[in-house]
């Protein structure tokens, strides 16, 4: 091997290396326009080149969308607090989770007026805080928390242009009890162009440290597909009797949006809306076997 060789192929691994270490540390997050970023880190996190002239796979196609499908309506649809009205316009009020407040700092949440079970949480990310018994519930630490999620750009991290715009704020919605375990399912509805077409189960939600990931066909064939770290249930769940209500509200939600992951939670039966993702963790989910990331792009036209 030629000395200049040897030099070239030196150079490009410690490249590789600073650039997967600062892309996935963040460091380049507040500098480079998205595009780059975006490319940077998807290889970064899966060690492929992102194709972006003719993408193929699920991945592929929803980071194209993230910089070349940018309707404004979209920041309104992942708005938590926003979304409500456009929710109660499209399918009806009847399936809001009640809300008990919105406030745009948590100073200004007055503990005592809510009830003794509540859920907090922002209307620009992904995380809740979960209140069951107020006379233990830690309001200092809730608070910090909420300092720090209203301080968190949401869009930074993974480039979700939706949410770069979002006025943030703190809203609290009832708590929604199950009376048994399987009564308190998510169902993630995958709509492409308006057609659901596939569904990921969550299952056990409220307890972070189980929770279970199952996908489901259509037609509620189980699917052998595993998502991330996540494990299956390891039992095949019936068929919600209200599942073909869910799938029209779906339907109706994502009409003419290349792609849209609509969520409902059920409650003792109850279908109550959860949220709109325009982006499946970003664009940066993994599939086992890896044949899925290719054939739940398929339908995904761009």
């Amino acid at each position: 091997m030629k000395i200049f060789e040897l030099i070239y192929r030196i150079k490009k691994k410690i490249i590789a290396f600073y650039e997967k270490y600062f892309t996935v540390k963040g460091l380049y997050d507040c500098i480079l326009p998205d595009k780059i970023y975006i490319k940077k880190l998807y290889k970064a996190r899966t060690g492929k080149e992102l194709n972006l002239k003719n993408p193929q796979t699920f991945n592929e196609k929803q980071n194209w969308l993230k910089l070349y499908d940018r309707r404004p309506e979209y920041t309104m649809m992942v708005d938590k607090y926003k979304v409500r009205e456009y929710i109660a316009e499209k399918i009806g009020e009847k399936y809001l989770v009640p809300l008990l407040g919105v406030w745009d700092s948590p100073d200004e949440i007055d503990f005592e007026s809510l009830p003794n079970e509540f859920v907090l949480k922002c209307n620009h990310d992904n995380g809740v805080i979960i209140c069951r018994d107020k006379a233990s519930f830690d309001i200092d630490g809730a608070k910090k928390n909420l300092e720090w999620r209203l301080k968190r750009d949401y869009y930074r991290k993974l480039r979700e242009w939706p949410y770069k715009n979002v006025k943030r704020k703190i809203i609290c919605e009832k708590f929604m009890k199950a009376m048994k375990k399987n009564n308190a399912m998510e169902y993630k509805i995958f709509c492409y162009s308006g057609v659901p077409m596939y569904v990921l189960v969550v299952s056990d939600r409220l307890n972070s440290s189980s929770v279970a990931m199952d996908m489901y066909d259509i037609e509620w064939n189980h699917l052998d597909i595993t998502r991330g770290n996540h494990s299956q249930a390891g039992d095949i769940f019936e068929k919600p009797d209200n599942f073909s209500e869910i799938c029209e509200l779906a339907k109706i939600l994502s009409a003419d949006i290349p792609f849209l992951r609509v969520d409902f939670n059920v409650w003792n039966e109850k279908v109550c809306f959860g949220e709109l993702t325009f982006y499946d963790l970003g664009g940066f989910e993994t599939y086992s076997p890896e044949e899925w990331n290719l054939k739940l792009g398929l339908p995904l036209k761009i």
